[in-house]
């Protein structure tokens, strides 16, 4: 999906391709620059990964929202966000919840406590099955990258967080959108939303045709127009800031999770990145495969074009044009990167 480019001024977006960078923002952050996150000599790889979980939704949200129904335990959104070690330029792979994976032998449950033989299984089954720890050995075997920093964010802290932003954050669309399933129902043009509306536009994968790859695009145009939301009407409340922090990254330990410390000199290290110095991409995919007993319906990635992508990241350099790689079977999954500021409502 494609939208207009702003006709505002382009001026720089304080933070990288997610809300995270935000989440540390308090007074004077940016007054000096912390030193305790790491600063890897090719660049460091932070994995955002949204989870299927209900915890603290209330029943009136559910049905409000159309979140009924039996909670996955797994990752619905996969986003590895690779900043350069000169912190001149942010890419973001979109890994599709679905794309199949093979977990390793001898791997333990968290749920059961059982080792597990190897198996197949999609990508988005590693939380369940191992935690965080697991997810990003997961995607560390299947990009061949290290990653540095881990974020998860469930239903209640994404609705919390954007209800914690005036006026709502802007949607645009070019044509009508309406999913029955999750119940979102836009007409063309720019609506701002708050926190359950927000929720039912980022999972909605029935609304354009698309199925997760429409999903991916909207979870990355919203990601970019809540930062833009955010830089125009709250960096000069450093309390309401700390507060919006407070609510997105909420207290759970997880393997690798980064720190409110360490956000802010993300922060910091981005303050002056414009959008055109963003990059938003989905891993390249070959199509779909069979069906696997025991696992459903599952992509296959381009192995070459994948290569390509994550090699690029692995020597710090930029993403490959979409030309650089060979087209999907599936014509909306077709590999296309494009800059952050062409996702910014006008």
């Amino acid at each position: 999906m494609k939208f207009p480019r702003s006709r505002r001024p382009r001026r720089p977006l304080l933070v990288p391709a997610a809300l995270v960078a935000l989440a540390a923002l308090a007074p004077g952050a940016l007054a000096a620059a912390p030193t305790e996150l790491p600063a890897p000599e090719r660049g460091l790889n932070l994995l955002v990964v949204g989870i299927d979980s209900r915890r603290g939704v209330t029943e009136e949200e559910k049905k409000r929202f159309r979140l009924g129904g039996k909670e996955c335990d797994c990752t619905d959104v996969m986003m590895l966000v690779h900043v350069s070690a000169e912190n001149d330029r942010v890419d973001v792979v979109s890994l599709p919840r679905d794309s199949l994976t093979s977990f390793p032998d001898q791997h333990r449950d968290r749920r059961t406590g059982k080792l597990h033989a190897a198996h197949q299984a999609k990508i988005n089954g590693a939380w369940a099955e191992g935690g965080s720890s697991f997810t990003v050995e997961t995607v560390e075997s299947l990009t061949g990258l290290p990653v540095h920093r881990y974020l998860e964010i469930d239903f209640r802290r994404f609705m919390d967080t954007v209800d914690r932003v005036d006026g709502g954050v802007p949607i645009c669309t070019e044509k009508a959108l309406k999913d029955s399933a999750t119940g979102i129902d836009l007409q063309p043009g720019t609506t701002p939303v708050g926190g359950g509306e927000a929720l039912q536009y980022v999972r909605s994968r029935k609304a354009d045709g698309k199925m997760d790859f429409g999903r991916i695009q909207k979870q990355q145009q919203f990601v970019v127009n809540t930062l833009e939301r955010l830089r125009e009407g709250m960096l000069d409340d450093p309390d309401r800031l700390r507060d919006l922090a407070e609510t997105l990254r909420g207290t759970g330990a997880t393997e690798r999770g980064i720190s409110a410390t360490e956000l802010l000199t993300l922060a910091w290290r981005l303050r002056d990145l414009p959008p055109d110095r963003m990059e938003f991409a989905t891993v390249p995919v070959r199509g779909f495969n069979p069906n696997i007993a025991g696992v459903g319906s599952t992509l296959d990635w381009d192995e070459e074009g994948a290569a390509e992508v994550f090699g690029r990241l692995r020597r710090d350099q930029p993403l490959p044009a979409a030309d650089e790689v060979a087209p999907s079977e599936i014509s909306v999954a077709t590999y296309r990167p494009a800059p952050g500021a062409s996702l910014i409502c006008p």
